[in-house]
């Protein structure tokens, strides 16, 4: 073994790695931008596809019960959205509280 590189962890078939210093370290997955992007992007999707829904109803060709469904997970994804806006909100203005 050679030092920290020759350490092993139990369930692990290869050795630990350790980064090197000065090097970058990678994102473990996207950032909260990214995240909240995502998020809104399939708020929208959702939105849309009940307003399609609900004009295929209203032309008397839709199911009335998924567009039911539809409607209300559009309405839980904006509701959610909109408690994370808030909490940002929230959290910006902590930050603008603070002193220097």
């Amino acid at each position: 073994m050679d030092g920290i590189r020759g350490i092993r962890a139990p369930g692990l078939d290869g050795e630990l790695s350790v980064p090197r210093p000065g090097a970058a370290a990678q994102p473990a997955g996207k950032s909260f931008a990214e995240a909240l992007g995502d998020a809104l992007g399939q708020a929208e999707a959702l939105q849309l596809g009940a307003d399609g829904q609900a004009e295929k109803v209203a032309m008397g060709a839709g199911n009335l019960h998924e567009t039911a469904l539809a409607l209300e997970k559009a309405d839980v994804a904006m509701r959610v959205l909109t408690k994370v806006r808030n909490k940002i909100v929230d959290a910006y203005q902590e930050v603008m509280r603070m002193s220097v």
